[in-house]
Formats: C-alpha cells, sequence, structure tokens
C-alpha cells in the first residue's frame, strides 16, 4: 500500500505498491452503456466508481454517427415495437435472445425519451417532434438523430448526468483483470494501472459492470478508436465467464479507402439513409443484383458482401472500393444532415462531398459476441459480474441492425446499473485474494524484466494483419486455420513482450498489456468460425455457403482447466404471442 504521504506522481519501474479504491458498484468503460449504467447505480443509492482507459468523453460511442434506433413512430405512424423487435429478429437472423429483443425494443422508446429530458438536441419535424431517418434493413424511418453526431450528443449529455450527480471517476485507467472471492465465486473486484502516473490499483466491489466495447482493433481496417482491443471480453473469459457468438463480427459496407491513416474510418450509414447511392467502376448502381427491393439501405451484411463481390470482380474503384454519391441531395441539405461527413472528407482527403464521389469499402465496425449475460439483469455467468454493450452479446444474433447499438447501451446500461446497485445493497464487501493480487502484480510488470523481448506494437500490427488476411467477410476452413496456426505463433512471440521506459504514459507497457486480451479475442473468433459450418448474416463459409436450419444455434466459449472449449446451445423459440410479430424478409 501506498504509505501517507507518500509521492505518487513517479513511480518505480519495479515498485509493486498499490492504492486501493473501495466501492459497491465499480463500471469499467465511460461510453453510452457505462454513464448509463452509473447514472443508474448511482440514484439507486450504490456508491459507485467509473474508471475507463481513455479521457472522459472520449469513448468509442461518440464515433456511431447516424442516430438511435426506437419505434417513436413520429415520422411512420405504423412504427412500432413490435415491428422493431421483429426487425431486430430477423436481421439477427434468429440468433438474438428472444427476451433481450422484446425489452430492447419496448425500452428504447423510454430511453429516447429520457435522453431528450436529459438535453439531448435532437433534429426535430416540422411539427417539433424528434426527427426519424431511414436505416438499412428498418421497415420504418426509425433512427433518431442529431446529424451525423448523434453518439457525440449522447455521450455530451450522459456525461452532462454523470459530473451534475457527482458520480466519481477515474479516467486514463487501464483495468487488466478481474478478482472473484475464492469462497464464494462472485466478483470481488479488479486490477489495473493509472496510465498517468504508472501507479497500480485495487479496486474493491461488491459489483463490476463491464462496459468495455469491443475488439474491432485486433483487424487491420476498422473504424474503431484505438482503445477498442477486446479486453473486458480477455478479462471475463479470464475470470471464468462465459461468451457467446463470437464468430459474428460485421463489416460496415462504407469505410474511406484513403488516404492510408485513415482507411476503415466510418462513413455513416445516414449517408445512405439520406438517399446516397452506390456505383461501382462501370457506373453500375449494382446493389439492384443484391436486393433489388432495399437497395443501399438493405441489412449491413448483405451490403457488405455485395461491395466485396464487386471488388473482387474487378468492377472497383481505383483506390480499390466503390463509390457513394450523395451530391444530388444538394450543398445545404448535405451540410445540415451530414455535417461531419463533409467536413471529415474535406479534412482527410480534399474531396467535397456536395460535389464529388466519395471512395468507400467494407471496414470491421462492430462484434455481435461477447460475454453472455441474462437478459433481464445484464448478469454475466460469473454472480454480481455484469455487462452491458458492445461487450455484452444476445441482443444483435447475427447481424446487427444501424442504430441498434445506441439504443442497445442506453437500454441494457441502465439495467446493469439497476441490478448490481440492488444487489450490492444486499451483501457485504467480498474479499480479494492476496496471493492473487500478489500475482497480478508480477503479470503487470513483467514487460520491464523481459530481456530482448519482441516489441509489443509489431506484434499488435501482426495480430491485426493475420485477422484481416485469414478471417475476413468470406471465410473458408484453410483460411480460418491459417490463421489460427499464425495465432499460436504470435502468442509465443507473445511471451516475452518488452516495455521501455519509465511507467508514466507507457504506450509499450499498456499494449504488452493489452497483446494477452487481442490474442484470446482472435482464438475465439476463429474457433467459433470454424466450428459454424454454414453462413448466416455476418459470418459468411465460401466451403458452406447456405445458411443450414441446423445451425440455429449460440457457439458458447468458455476457459476450462486452463483451454479454450466451446459448447453448442440451441437458440430457444419466443412464446407464440412473440412469434406471430415476426415477419421475413421476402
Amino acid at each position: 500500500m501506498w504509505a501517507p504521504g507518500q509521492e505518487k506522481d513517479s513511480v518505480d519501474i519495479s515498485d509493486r505498491r498499490y492504492d486501493e479504491k473501495v466501492c459497491d458498484v465499480l463500471i469499467i468503460g465511460a461510453g453510452g452503456a457505462g454513464l448509463r449504467a452509473a447514472i443508474e447505480s448511482y440514484d439507486r443509492g450504490a456508491k459507485t466508481l467509473v474508471v475507463c482507459k481513455s479521457l472522459l468523453g472520449k469513448a468509442h460511442t461518440v464515433m456511431a454517427e447516424g442516430g438511435i434506433a426506437a419505434a417513436l413512430g413520429n415520422v411512420d405512424p405504423k412504427d412500432s415495437w413490435e415491428v422493431h423487435f421483429s426487425d431486430t429478429i430477423v436481421e439477427g437472423q434468429h440468433l438474438s435472445n428472444w427476451r433481450m429483443a422484446e425489452i430492447f425494443a419496448k425500452e428504447a422508446i423510454e430511453r429516447v425519451y429520457e435522453l431528450e429530458k436529459y438535453g439531448a438536441v435532437f433534429d426535430r419535424t416540422p411539427e417539433g417532434k424528434i426527427s426519424q431517418r431511414a436505416f438499412g434493413a428498418h421497415t420504418y424511418r426509425r433512427l433518431c438523430n442529431i446529424g451525423d453526431r448523434t453518439g457525440l450528443e449522447l455521450i455530451r449529455t450522459l456525461q452532462d448526468q454523470l459530473i451534475a450527480r457527482g458520480v466519481p471517476f477515474i479516467d486514463e485507467v487501464m483495468t487488466t483483470c478481474i478478482f472473484r472471492d475464492s469462497k464464494t465465486g462472485r466478483v470481488a473486484g479488479a486490477f489495473g494501472i493509472d496510465i498517468k502516473t504508472g501507479r497500480l490499483l485495487l479496486f474493491r466491489a461488491k459489483a463490476v459492470i463491464l462496459a468495455t466495447g469491443g475488439s474491432g482493433r485486433v483487424y487491420q481496417v476498422t473504424s474503431n478508436s484505438y482503445e477498442s482491443t477486446g479486453d473486458g471480453i480477455g478479462m471475463a473469459y479470464r475470470a471464468g465467464a462465459e461468451l457467446m457468438d463470437m464468430e459474428m463480427i460485421q463489416f460496415h459496407p462504407t469505410g474511406m479507402i484513403y488516404p492510408p491513416g485513415v482507411r476503415g474510418m466510418l462513413v455513416t450509414e445516414a449517408v445512405r439513409g439520406e438517399g446516397g447511392t452506390l456505383t461501382n467502376s462501370e457506373g453500375e448502381r449494382f446493389m439492384s443484383k443484391y436486393d433489388p427491393k432495399r437497395m443501399e439501405l438493405s441489412a449491413r451484411d448483405v451490403v457488405a458482401r455485395s461491395i466485396y463481390t464487386e471488388i473482387m470482380a474487378g468492377r472497383g474503384s481505383k483506390g480499390g472500393g466503390v463509390y457513394l454519391d450523395i451530391s444530388h441531395r444538394g450543398a445545404d441539405y448535405i451540410k445540415k444532415k451530414l455535417p461531419s461527413m463533409y467536413d471529415q472528407f474535406l479534412a482527410f482527403a480534399d474531396i467535397d462531398i456536395t460535389k464529388d464521389k466519395m471512395e468507400v469499402a467494407p471496414t470491421v465496425h462492430y462484434q455481435m459476441g461477447g460475454v453472455r449475460v441474462d437478459p433481464e439483469t445484464a448478469e454475466t455467468s460469473i454472480k454480481m459480474l455484469y455487462a452491458a454493450g458492445e461487450v455484452a452479446s444476445g441482443l444483435h444474433g447475427a447481424n446487427r441492425l444501424g442504430g441498434n447499438s445506441l439504443s442497445d447501451i442506453l437500454v441494457f446500461g441502465k439495467r446493469a446499473g439497476a441490478a448490481a446497485a440492488e444487489s450490492a445493497a444486499a451483501i457485504d464487501l467480498p474479499s480479494v485474494d492476496g496471493g492473487e493480487v500478489e500475482k497480478e502484480i508480477s503479470r503487470v510488470l513483467s514487460p520491464f524484466s523481459s530481456a530482448g523481448g519482441a516489441n509489443p506494437f509489431h506484434v499488435k500490427e501482426e495480430i491485426a494483419s493475420n485477422m484481416w488476411k485469414h478471417v475476413g467477410i468470406v471465410r473458408k476452413a484453410e483460411d480460418l486455420e491459417a490463421g489460427l496456426a499464425e495465432l499460436e505463433k504470435l502468442r509465443e512471440e507473445a511471451k516475452g513482450l518488452k516495455a521501455v521506459g519509465a511507467r508514466a504514459y507507457n504506450q509499450s507497457w499498456t499494449d504488452s498489456l493489452q497483446v494477452l486480451d487481442m490474442l484470446t479475442v482472435c482464438e475465439a473468433i476463429i474457433q467459433s468460425a470454424l466450428e459454424r459450418k454454414e453462413s448466416r448474416g455476418a459470418h459468411t463459409r465460401s466451403d458452406f455457403p447456405a445458411k443450414d436450419p441446423k445451425w440455429l444455434v449460440n457457439i458458447i466459449t468458455v476457459q476450462e482447466n486452463g483451454k479454450m472449449v466451446r459448447r453448442i446451445v440451441p437458440v430457444s423459440n419466443p412464446p407464440p404471442e412473440l412469434q406471430s410479430l415476426i415477419k421475413e424478409d421476402d
């Protein structure tokens, strides 16, 4: 422990002392899910603490641009939660947990109006209602938006609520593991490092909520922010929690092509929602071949595969993508509805999208799989460990509808915060085994004592290159097995990762610690992709091109005796009254 008055601003690389923080509910992550969980936990009387890897207000949620899906019916009065439920189940290819989808579709409406009461400034209809735009595979226009900066407004609004309540938070903290009580098996806390100073931190808590986001950075081309390295999924797995649907990685159809430094940066679906069209090098509006009914507003997996097919057939653009054009909508309309896209292309590519076409190609965008949770409480298979948002699985099945992610984090962030606070109030603070703490300290500090070890940044690059090459939009056993073999080589290389320099703001140190979770996530993705011998949603196998009814199952991944194993669990059918609501696509 730190002695009273001990200087904490600089620490020796071998210093094993740690600072201890105690709370009822520890929330790891300060995106939309984490912030909404914190508000709920605090409002229910729990001593709540939020920690996040980046700065407060800089979560990946800000990069969700197009809108929040909720069946308000402001633009299309026929919309309802029942239709939203059906769309979610159908586009998830029936792998979604039906109860999660029901809760989500019903409660998304209330969460949007709540966000408005908190101060979110939505775009408006002429009548003054929250405006709603079209998005791919939604039956009706239901994306509540603030131009193309919806995620930023969501974070700003929830952050204001957090600060107004005085909920304590510590940003720039990297959490490294979850502790469990050796007697009861339930969560006891977590361990981490203060990135600003290099200090070690022990968090003792009655409940822990993971809101750490996804793992897009395990791929070379991704719209995800730098922090999305799968930390929460890796920590949950190492603690003994179940993962589910890890093979389901969403490739967003439209990411930037150039310049190289921004390759993969998201081009929001709102561009297509506002009338943008896709053409190939021959000037053909090619979506008429793949989905003539919905065209550019087909499901994301369909549009991404269609673009991939056009590129592979030699009909791609000069930059290696396809063309996306919104210029016909006029400069004033574009600057009002898509201000971020206008600024993004002008600043990074010197392209004026009010006049010129954009070049786009698929980019890794979202992880439908993650930690398996209870639909009512968001509790994982570990007692008192909760997960909400992209780190959790169950809602989106094999393919996420655009806009469902922002309503997801609001609905299940609130539910996780409520359940954690309620359960924490009924128990005493559990104990953390001192031996486990010392073991984690040794692991965390080991990169500083690695002689001649590998450069962790290079290993991260190799991981991302391997996944992009072998586990892409279209997969086959030969490629997946090659990717798994390469992953084993990288795992060996990662055993001696080396951190250099002092502990404060040490990127080589945090990179070294992230590699373990990245390798875990990649193995789970590849093993699950090999297991699922069919094509369904975001998972396309060229050697098993058809959808097979016998694979209407969830693939569970868990650690047993130090090894990664999988279990097959049939998807449960919704009750008749919900089954009758599901309307299949033509």
